[in-house]
């Protein structure tokens, strides 16, 4: 699932994502209007063009996403990518991440990624206050786009754990919410062929796969799912170039 084990959780807690999903983990309000890749392009203005060199209404898309980095491994994984020319969407953690990784922030904008936002500490936004909640974003925010010089307009909550509360907010902070379709569960094993095959089984199109680059079992699974899935006829975008010609609005929450 997600980054759910970054600082120190559990693989339990990756049960997250099938409740957060369709309702608010914390219990006070329901998530409601989640909207999928496809849904969004179909709202797109008739005369609105894709920003991607492919269009996914089209062809056969998928987006391949990091979470919790940057970390010590991230740069063998940007060699992976550069290498095989394959966009990915980067959703950076604060804490011991991006304050600790600069350069490597940089180097994922130089070379075309994407890069979204995880929070500063990966807590669970739905059991926070909205005081709480905006300290977690804001600091990620600020330096990415001291970084970068741009600021991120994705954002993925830990654990996949949102509600409607949490949707205001995102909204207020210009912020669209990704969720994801596909999972290897990376920090359960280092099991490079295991991590590569479940990705394999899960993928469709329109997906959103989710893996985190500092399990010692992912890096050397990416080279083959990449492989693998261009045999398939697959395209490999970023998230929003998944969403074009639609742009991604602030609050919604995105889930294939």
């Amino acid at each position: 699932m997600n980054s759910t084990v970054t600082r120190g959780g559990t693989a339990a807690a990756a049960l997250l994502l099938a409740v957060g999903a369709a309702l608010s983990l914390g219990g006070c309000s329901t998530l409601t209007g989640v909207v999928s890749p496809a849904t969004a392009r179909d709202r797109a203005p008739e005369d609105a063009k894709p920003v991607a060199p492919v269009d996914c209404r089209t062809a056969k898309c998928v987006a391949l996403t990091f979470d919790g980095g940057p970390s010590a491994p991230t740069p063998k994984l940007l060699d992976v990518l550069k290498q095989e020319k394959v966009p990915a969407t980067f959703f950076l953690q604060g804490k011991g991440h991006t304050d600790t990784y600069p350069d490597t922030v940089r180097r994922m904008a130089d070379e075309g990624h994407e890069i979204a936002n995880h929070t500063w500490s990966h807590e669970n936004l739905t059991k926070l206050t909205e005081e709480q909640v905006r300290a977690e974003i804001e600091p990620v925010q600020e330096d990415i786009k001291k970084i970068t010089g741009r600021a991120p307009t994705l954002m993925r909550p830990p654990g996949g754990a949102t509600d409607d509360d949490v949707k205001k907010i995102m909204k207020e902070l210009g912020l669209a919410q990704i969720l994801w379709s596909v999972t290897a569960k990376d920090y359960e094993t280092t099991d490079t062929a295991l991590i590569k095959q479940r990705v394999l089984d899960q993928t469709h199109r329109d997906g959103i796969i989710l893996l985190h680059e500092r399990y010692a079992g992912t890096i050397p699974a990416v080279p083959g799912i990449i492989t693998e899935l261009r045999a398939q006829g697959y395209t490999f975008v970023t998230v929003s170039q998944l969403l074009a010609p639609a742009t991604p609005e602030p609050g919604t929450v995105y889930r294939p």
